[in-house]
Formats: structure tokens, C-alpha cells, sequence
């Protein structure tokens, strides 16, 4: 009896960690990076597929002008040190038309309509150009230095993954983390001007969830920024994302030392995809101011 009921004791720990393991998440295939990458362009229509993309059109809505941002309590002068809220302001973001068009070798014309204007960016793949009427400014700009590195990576019209290894880019595997309680493997780029980008890719469908984006300079602090992926459809055999989601995260303190306060998630839904729509080169030229005026 003794040795019985000693066995059994011994056996409970093993069996308690077996029922644990069965009932534990199942672990997510080790792959390597390449692997990763390899399904992900395979899960948005192929490699061949997106080599034979030369030009894309997209048209849809920003959300742009909204400021949910939360008021800092105020204290007032009484006896009791009450701290009052001041009153939030609009909430709502304006959604703007636009038109985004790409075209190979990382060309790209952005336009946005405000109030009968038409904000025009350009990107030669080398060079870039803004007109932006609704600012007062009726004369064509250069891009500065950090637009212009940021439409470098913008311009890419199948992506960061799409022939990495061409466009000069390694990929290393960061681990796994958990995206909107969904698992995916973080993915770390280094592009070729040595840029440091991550990018994250659902575990069960490859697509990519979220990007790491261009840090946003708010109350004279740089604020970390994730771009999200949603809404996948297909559109000419490829798996396009069709809601764009930023959201610019929270720091500790701002430069001045006050609470940093949440800022509120900025969509971007698209309405219509255009696979090698015609698009000639003198369309990503300079612009001309006319066509600031110019409501299409």
C-alpha cells in the first residue's frame, strides 16, 4: 500500500504538467526569417505576381484635423485644491479624399482635397515637391531631408518584404509577440541606408499586422508610431490591406516635463485599388502650382 500511494505521488506532478501542456497555446513553427518572409509574400499573391505590378492607384479617405487628446486636469483656486478637466476638444476627424499613385522605380504623387484645394506631394524617386494651398503657401516646396527619407520607403509599391534582399534590405527574426491577442512573428529590417525598421506578420494568415512607423515630433518630443494593416481583399490576384490604422504612442513626459496624453488613432480606408493603371513619368515631375487650385 505504502509504495502504491508513493507512486502515485510521484506520478501527480507529471500528470499535472501534462494536462498544463494540453491545455497551453500551441507554439508557433520555428521558422527563420527568410521562411517567414517567403510565406508572407506567398499569402499576398507571389513573388511573380508583384513583379508584374508597375503601377498602382489607390483612392479613398484620410482622417485628418480630429484631436481627442485628453485635457490636462486644471487646478483652481478654492479651498478643497479641486482639480477640474477642462472640456474635450472636437472629437471627430475630418475625412479628406485622396488619391495615392505609385509607379516603379518608387515614384509616387499624393493628393488631398480640403475645402475645394488640392494639396499636391511628389516623389521622382530621387527628388520630392509639395504644393499645400489650404496652408496659405501657393508656391511649389522641396521636400526636406526627412520627407524625402520617408518617401523613399513610402514610394515602394509591393512593400518592405517584396524582394528585400534586392532592394538591399536584411531581415533578422526579433521573436514572437502577441498583436490584438493574435500571435505574430517580429520581424527586424535593416533597409539599405541602414534604417532600423520592424514589421510584424500574422502567425496563421502571413500577412503583416503592423509596421513600425516614422517617429512623430509632438509637443517637442519625438513620439514612437505603429501603422496597422487591416481589411485585407484581393484586387488582381493580390492581398491588398484596405484600412490603414496609425496610432502615435504615449511617452513618460513631454520635452516641457507635462503628462504626456494619449492621441487618438488615425484611419486611412481605401475605396478603390487600380493594378497598372497608365501613368506617365511626367506625371511625377514637379508640379505646377496651377494644380493646387485644381478640384478633380
Amino acid at each position: 500500500m505504502f509504495r502504491k500511494t508513493l507512486a502515485i505521488l510521484v506520478l501527480m506532478p507529471f500528470v499535472a504538467a501534462l494536462a498544463a501542456a494540453s491545455d497551453a497555446p500551441p507554439s508557433l513553427d520555428k521558422l527563420s526569417a527568410a521562411e517567414i518572409v517567403e510565406k508572407n509574400v506567398s499569402a499576398r499573391g507571389g513573388l511573380q505576381a508583384w513583379r508584374s505590378v508597375e503601377t498602382m492607384s489607390m483612392e479613398g479617405k484620410m482622417g485628418v484635423g480630429g484631436n481627442r487628446r485628453a485635457a490636462l486636469p486644471v487646478p483652481l483656486p478654492s479651498h478643497n485644491n479641486r482639480q477640474e478637466v477642462l472640456p474635450q476638444r472636437p472629437a471627430d476627424e475630418v475625412q479628406l479624399p485622396f488619391v495615392m499613385e505609385l509607379k516603379r522605380p518608387r515614384k509616387m504623387r499624393f493628393q488631398l482635397q480640403f475645402n475645394g484645394q488640392t494639396s499636391v506631394q511628389v516623389y521622382d524617386g530621387t527628388n520630392g515637391w509639395k504644393v499645400r494651398p489650404f496652408l496659405n503657401r501657393g508656391e511649389v516646396e522641396p521636400y526636406t531631408a526627412d520627407e524625402i527619407k520617408m518617401a523613399s520607403i513610402q514610394a515602394d509599391l509591393d512593400g518592405l518584404l517584396v524582394d528585400y534582399a534586392a532592394k538591399g534590405t536584411t531581415v533578422d527574426l526579433d521573436g514572437t509577440e502577441k498583436v490584438e491577442n493574435r500571435d505574430t512573428y517580429k520581424l527586424r529590417l535593416t533597409l539599405k541606408n541602414g534604417q532600423a525598421i520592424h514589421v510584424w506578420v500574422d502567425a496563421e494568415t502571413f500577412l503583416e499586422t503592423k509596421i513600425e512607423g516614422q517617429p512623430r515630433r509632438l509637443d517637442g518630443t519625438y513620439h514612437p508610431v505603429e501603422v496597422y494593416y487591416r481589411d485585407y481583399r484581393q484586387v488582381s490576384g493580390l492581398q491588398i490591406p484596405f484600412v490603414l490604422e496609425t496610432r502615435v504612442l504615449p511617452v513618460a513626459k513631454t520635452s516641457l516635463g507635462f503628462r504626456d496624453t494619449p492621441v487618438p488613432a488615425e484611419k486611412i480606408s481605401i475605396d478603390k485599388v487600380t493594378v497598372n493603371p497608365k501613368l506617365d513619368d511626367s506625371h511625377f515631375s514637379k508640379p505646377r502650382v496651377e494644380f493646387a487650385s485644381k478640384t478633380e
